[in-house]
């Protein structure tokens, strides 16, 4: 098994419920808070051990002299290896354990281990400050969720999205295929009221009478 032949499976997103969201900054009154989407290094040991178990680890090398505890972190999954720094935050959660955690996920991200979450546009929304959480969990995209997760045409739009993404392939059959998947999603997310592709709304073929 090489690092290739899983590297989809590890950059797949996770279930909503694993994504947490943290405040990147908090308004004056505390109400409101510019949010932040995450995963914790349970999360990513998870991953790891689900799809190459007696594959990976992880190393953290103890970088002395700074303002906060620091690591250097070093994963490897498959006789592959990424290093990445990893800082404790302010306050209680200032210590070399935290630091470690930051580290794993950071070189997480370079086998693409959450990596999408960086593409979701930091959001503000209401804050409980006496809980440090947001009052509603914000909705993920459907391309930020798992396949089984994603509302009835999300499916078949990312499969549609995917094959677009190197553009129209010149084989036939395959333009047949997006094809297929975007009159599916269409017809998914519209049941009641977007009709067959090429087929006008009001139900009539455009010949003359």
């Amino acid at each position: 098994m090489k690092l290739s032949d899983v590297q989809k499976r590890l950059q797949s997103p996770f279930p909503a419920h694993m994504v947490a969201w943290k405040a990147v900054a908090i308004s004056k009154d505390r109400s409101r808070a510019l949010l932040l989407a995450h995963i914790d290094a349970r999360a990513v040991q998870d991953r790891l051990d689900a799809i190459c178990p007696d594959h990976w680890e992880f190393s953290v090398e103890v970088i002395p002299g700074t303002p906060v505890p620091t690591v250097k972190g070093r994963l490897t999954v498959l006789g592959v290896s990424r290093e990445d720094i990893g800082q404790a935050p302010d306050g209680d959660l200032s210590t070399l354990k935290a630091a470690a955690s930051d580290a794993l996920k950071r070189c997480a991200v370079h086998f693409g281990i959450g990596r999408y979450l960086y593409d979701l546009p930091r959001t503000w929304g209401d804050w409980d400050d006496t809980k440090r959480q947001p009052t509603h969990t914000p909705e993920l995209p459907d391309w930020a969720r798992p396949d089984h997760e994603r509302t009835p045409g999300g499916a078949h739009l990312m499969q549609a999205m995917d094959q677009l993404r190197y553009e129209l392939p010149e084989d036939l059959d395959l333009q047949r295929e997006v094809y297929r998947h975007l009159k599916a999603a269409l017809g998914s997310l519209h049941p009641d009221q977007q009709p067959p592709l090429g087929q006008p709304k009001n139900g009539h073929t455009g010949r003359a009478a």
